[in-house]
């Protein structure tokens, strides 16, 4: 099944990359590195690229 760009939700990630707007790829991309994707994250934190699990808990927290 093809991955296509998602135009019904807003992206909040502030990064440019190919996968913008490409949910099913952005998962994937952070998945396989071990992170959470922007959509995961308040607007403060997106903005500080830390997509690990211990920044979603210390956002989530906050």
């Amino acid at each position: 099944m093809p991955c296509e760009k998602n135009t019904s939700i807003r992206c909040n990630c502030t990064y440019f990359c190919p996968r913008h707007g490409k949910c099913c790829e952005c998962v994937a991309y952070h998945n396989r590195a071990g992170e959470f994707p922007a959509c995961f994250y308040s607007a403060k934190a997106e903005k500080t690229y830390d997509r690990s699990l211990e920044a979603l808990i210390r956002d989530r927290k906050s």
